[in-house]
């Protein structure tokens, strides 16, 4: 639900900075409250589970700061407060011609890294739906 209702195709700054402090709190809630049944010293389906659950709540968040710093709105990402007077994508090519990659530093801390895209015989453009 956090995630359909604040990091979906449409998203503002605001949606995404309480969708990271709900799923923190999701996550800090589901910390403290899990029980996981199962034995020890065999495979543990259930620790699967849970383990699976954390990756989720994880994935979400960094989702989330993801979409956050990308001021721009491109492709699949559409920010609402980047769009043009005609309510089209409004992309920054010369801010946010990157891949991301991000990198743990532990509780709620990330690190982001860029490698510069360059586009040698294709230029990107702005798009138009018209």
């Amino acid at each position: 639900k956090i995630m359909w209702d604040k990091c979906g195709m449409a998203r503002n700054a605001q949606g995404l900075r309480e969708a990271i402090e709900e799923i923190r709190a999701l996550r800090k809630e589901f910390w403290s409250d899990i029980r996981i049944p199962g034995k020890v010293n065999e495979f543990n389906p259930e620790l699967d589970k849970a383990n699976r659950i954390a990756d989720f709540l994880e994935l979400g968040e960094l989702m989330c700061m993801d979409a956050l710093q990308r001021e721009e709105s491109c492709g699949g990402h559409f920010r609402e407060e980047h769009q043009t007077e005609e309510g089209e994508a409004l992309r920054h090519d010369d801010q946010f011609m990157y891949v991301a990659s991000w990198e743990s530093k532990g509780e709620n801390g990330w690190e982001l890294h860029k490698e510069d895209l360059v586009y040698d015989v294709v230029k990107p453009s702005q798009r138009s739906y018209k």
